[in-house]
């Protein structure tokens, strides 16, 4: 089977089409036809054993001198090819949408994951455009859990265009029931509102620390942001969540999480079956739009990457494995 595969770290350009052995699944695994899958930052940061400020020379540490994982990917689409009788929750022939976290592996044409890791998919979405929900919802869904958030409250989201905050802004809105700010360029303004953020904010031109609005939660999604310069806009016992951080910004959290009443909130994100289960009842009820940037065959994956390392998209970019993509 064909897959994109790399054996050094660097650019774009050390991915290349390969042809690989068609895994087997093994106890309690279903395989996956492959139908899309996505190009995330994750991705990029695994291929070039980069990182946030600071986190370099540790993802260089753990990853050693060659990739563990030759198949980059976290989130896909696709058809059960093939179920191991210990699994017994899907069948062959369902349609399901997925993420493998830190096992990788889904820039290829079949790939085996235990049950768990894939339900069925939005009935209503196609497969490429499913194969770009996991991964950001559910990071957005993680975070704006652990800040405990309230109906009513005030949730500014920084990086409010990406792919882990346009999902962070529909959740809060229409899961979480909150008031929500968007920040983004003035490009990607249209593009926030129809998230349904109740205010926009154009950071080239306004600095949202300086409007005098608190806010309940602010969630920077992109790690740009200064603890420093934005703890006075944010409320007294509210919470600040990283979900990109550099080394400088953990190290401030670790120090103001002991001296003040306000929360930060950072970790790693724990999938779960249920979650993308709920994610996928939140589409089906039309309360979460999963929004596609843009589309290349699996073959143009390093113009995917390129294009993912600019830092201009505004939702998902997405590798198509194959023509089918119901």
């Amino acid at each position: 089977m064909k897959a994109i595969v790399f054996e050094e770290f660097g650019p774009p350009e050390v991915l290349h089409l390969a042809e690989v052995e068609k895994p087997v699944p093994g106890a309690g695994e279903v395989r996956i036809k492959i139908y899309a899958a996505s190009v995330t930052k994750y991705d990029t940061w695994v291929r070039s054993a980069t990182a946030p400020p600071g986190f370099g020379l540790i993802m260089r540490l753990a990853n050693g001198r060659k990739p563990e994982h030759p198949i980059l990917g976290t989130e896909l689409a696709g058809e059960i090819d093939a179920v191991d009788p210990a699994a017994t929750r899907l069948q062959v022939g369902d349609l399901v949408f997925g993420f493998t976290g830190e096992k990788l592996s889904t820039y290829t044409e079949y790939i085996c994951l235990p049950e768990g890791a894939v339900v069925h998919k939005p009935a209503n979405l196609t497969s490429a455009e499913a194969a770009g929900v996991p991964e950001g919802a559910l990071t957005a869904l993680f975070f704006l859990r652990k800040a405990d958030i309230q109906s009513g409250q005030k949730v500014l989201i920084f990086g409010a265009s990406g792919g882990v905050g346009s999902y962070a802004m529909q959740l809060a809105k229409h899961y979480f029931g909150a008031e929500v700010t968007g920040v983004c360029s003035t490009a990607k303004l249209d593009y926030v509102k129809s998230l349904g953020a109740d205010q926009v904010i154009d950071y080239t031109q306004e600095d949202f620390t300086q409007n005098g609005q608190v806010y309940d939660v602010i969630f920077d999604t992109v790690g740009k942001s200064s603890i420093m310069h934005c703890r006075k806009s944010l409320a007294k016992k509210g919470s600040y969540i990283y979900a990109t951080f550099s080394m400088a910004a953990l190290l401030q959290m670790l120090w103001f999480s002991t001296v003040s009443s306000q929360k930060f909130v950072y970790g790693l994100l724990q999938e779960q079956t249920e979650d993308l289960i709920l994610l996928k009842d939140l589409i089906e009820a039309g309360k979460l739009t999963p929004v596609i940037d843009r589309t290349y065959p699996l073959e143009q994956a390093v113009d995917a990457h390129r294009y993912v390392e600019t830092g201009r998209k505004a939702g998902s970019v997405i590798l198509t494995v194959t023509e089918n993509l119901n």
